[in-house]
């Protein structure tokens, strides 16, 4: 039985009572198949009614504005998005109360001041999202509105990456720059970065000005941290305006343009600051944390770089003949190998360390602090551990024995005998510039060289050929195999058990490594030459070939002539990136601000550089030749632009999937 008798059979009863057949007909209409059209999609963006007070009113003296617009709106990421200039101390009450947004400033307002509110994209309409667009409300206390704007973008100077959602903000600017004004004072107007690390700053007053940019941790608007990222420009911007005109595309549908109406509008300028953001170098030293998971080694880790190792007095050993430091490279995380068994064997280990904190004045002091620290793995427990491993590899043999699987008799049991592990790299084919990396799991204090052959082959054989084997500097823990390696040849490193022997007293197991040089065939070459170097110029010009994951896999400093040559190339797609090091020390370094330094320079080829196997490319780059906004190509930007509010266009695919439907 269907819906429809179903009602029929319930309303059979009422149908002498005066209900007749016209309710039957609208009940089997309400209860029939498909869903019923409720009409076009609203695609219309709100509109602002009315504003109080007005936008653009003069001679404003109320902290609470009321927008009105002609249907329920929402904000989305209000957060990130909305920015009221100039910056408010105690922040603003802003929100959407149905038709109305809201907004309430609780700092006293300033005489004479214009006061704009830039809601970007955040308000849209209730039901469908419909973006309103960029909007921005604006008033003045004074009898004049401020209405000048200076745009620009922000980049991280390392990489250019776009920064996005940094405030940026200006300060009235003189002819001598004042390295405390930033420090004391509040940014006078502001914006904030957009995805593309794009900002426009609005309600500005004619003048002159510098800018700055400020990742600001405590919401002052001034630089006093030094874990914030900052951007500054010595240089000077003066506000101008003038008549200019743009063109709009009009769209007949998504992929047909109407037609193309140029617009005109105001054009305001400076439109094109570029600022370089960094984090400055003396950050705040302290003691992050410490661990020690085996008995053999611990690590400290610090907050910051510190210029010299932390000292250490062991209680009940001397720690300088005891402790190997194996310290990273800015010596921010230390592992410290125990080389004496009867310091390393008891459960807790007992010293005082003294090394730099910042006090509460970023003074660096010497501090000491008395450390007690218990291994994770016990030696009893890491015994017991290895007695069951021994225990079960023998049972499994003899199982296999008696099941009369075959099982070599020579071999030794793995948990008798313990021996350091050794990673080799490059591994598989290498190429003719490449040497041979030896990483061991403890640092080595001893190499027997004469224990180990090296050989390549020659026909058939393999024979001796000449080598050097030496540690790698800086590293407790790498020894380095070095060669005059032929293409397409074949080499051996061959050592027996005891070549190798590490601090803790163990010796690496035997090693018969093979290595193969690849053929020059394999290769293509890049030979880049700087057109636009400064030949009097007492910096290093340094060129990175970069892989797509904006990683540099070869690196050169160019010659006088500009020119870096690089061989042994890979087939792929290559990014290049220029640094400019002022102080020849091979890597790039950050700014300061308290004297004015900036970050060294950073540019990057704007396009990739596909090679080919047994392929040579000539290139020339003017690292100066386009704006360093357009430089780094896209395929190796990670932080992306934000993605453009539109209508959804509903009503085309509704259609459209009607027409489907016939």
């Amino acid at each position: 039985m269907n819906i429809v008798h179903k009602l029929r059979a319930y309303i059979r009863p009422f149908l002498g009572k005066g209900l007749g057949m016209g309710l039957l007909l609208l009940i089997a209409g309400c209860a029939s198949l498909g869903s019923p059209d409720g009409g076009p999609y609203d695609e219309k963006p709100p509109m602002v009614v009315e504003c109080s007070p007005g936008n653009k009113d003069v001679n404003v003296d109320r902290k609470k504005i009321s927008i009105l617009f002609n249907e329920y709106i929402k904000m989305e990421n209000a957060s990130e998005k909305v920015v009221v200039s100039p910056p408010q101390i105690e922040m603003p009450n802003i929100r959407a109360v149905g038709k109305r947004v809201k907004i309430d400033l609780y700092d006293s307002l300033q005489a004479n001041t214009t006061y704009t509110v830039d809601f970007s994209d955040a308000i849209v309409d209730n039901n469908e999202g419909n973006p309103l667009g960029k909007y921005t409300y604006s008033f003045s206390t004074g009898a004049t509105i401020d209405t000048m704007e200076v745009s620009g973008a922000v980049l991280s100077a390392e990489n250019l990456e776009p920064v996005k959602g940094i405030l940026v903000g200006l300060h009235p600017a003189d002819s001598t720059y004042d390295d405390s004004l930033f420090r004391t004072k509040p940014l006078m107007r502001v914006a904030r970065t957009n995805g593309s690390g794009q900002f426009t700053v609005k309600g500005v007053r004619p003048g002159k000005y510098r800018a700055f940019a400020l990742q600001d941790m405590d919401g002052n608007y001034r630089f006093n941290q030094k874990s914030e990222v900052v951007a500054f420009d010595t240089a000077i911007y003066v506000t101008s305006q003038r008549p200019d005109i743009r063109p709009d595309t009009v769209w007949l549908d998504t992929s047909t343009i109407q037609k193309i109406r140029m617009v005109p509008y105001i054009h305001y300028y400076p439109d094109n600051i570029v600022l370089r953001s960094f984090l400055e170098g003396g950050q705040d030293k302290h003691r992050l944390k410490e661990e020690r998971k085996t008995p053999e080694s611990f690590t400290l880790y610090f907050t910051a770089p510190q210029d010299s190792l932390p000292r250490i007095e062991g209680f009940g050993f001397d720690a300088d003949s005891v402790l190997l430091p194996e310290p990273s490279e800015h010596n921010d995380t230390i592992t410290y190998w125990i080389t004496d068994t009867l310091v390393s064997y008891p459960d807790t280990l007992a010293f005082a360390l003294t090394y730099l904190d910042t006090d509460t004045l970023g003074v660096d002091q010497w501090r000491t602090d008395t450390l007690e620290l218990v291994a994770k793995d016990t030696h009893a427990k890491l015994e017991k551990e290895r007695l069951k491993n021994s225990e079960d590899w023998v049972k499994d043999r003899e199982k296999a024995l008696k099941k009369g699987r075959a099982v070599n008799p020579n071999e030794e049991n793995p948990y008798e005998v313990t021996y350091m592990t050794m990673q080799v790299s490059p591994s598989g084919g290498i190429s003719p510039d490449q040497n041979i990396t030896f990483t061991f799991s403890e640092p080595i204090a001893q190499v027997d060289t004469s224990r180990i052959q090296f050989l390549m082959k020659v026909d058939t054989l393999f024979l001796p050929a000449p080598y050097l084997f030496q540690p790698v500097e800086g590293q407790v823990r790498q020894w380095r195999l070095y060669a005059e390696w032929e293409p397409q040849a074949q080499y051996k490193l061959v050592a027996d058990s005891i070549t190798f022997l590490g601090v803790l007293g163990h010796y690496a197991n035997n090693v018969s490594q093979e290595f193969r040089v690849r053929s020059l065939d394999e290769f293509g070459a890049i030979f880049v030459h700087l057109t636009h170097i400064e030949p009097t110029d007492s910096a290093d010009y340094l060129v990175q070939l970069l892989n797509k994951s904006d990683k540099p896999v070869a690196e050169l400093v160019a010659n006088k002539d500009g020119r870096a040559d690089f061989y042994y190339l890979k087939a792929a797609d290559y990014y290049m990136r220029l640094i400019v090091d002022r102080n020849r020390n091979g890597k790039w370094d950050t700014g300061e601000y308290s004297t004015g330094t900036p970050p060294e320079e950073v540019y990057y080829f704007p396009q990739p550089i596909p090679l080919k196997a047994k392929f040579e490319i000539e290139q020339d780059w003017n690292h100066l030749g386009i704006p360093l906004t357009k430089q780094k190509p896209k395929e190796i930007t990670k932080q992306k632009a934000d993605k453009e509010k539109t209508v959804k266009d509903k009503n085309r695919k509704r259609e459209e999937e009607k027409r489907k439907g016939k």
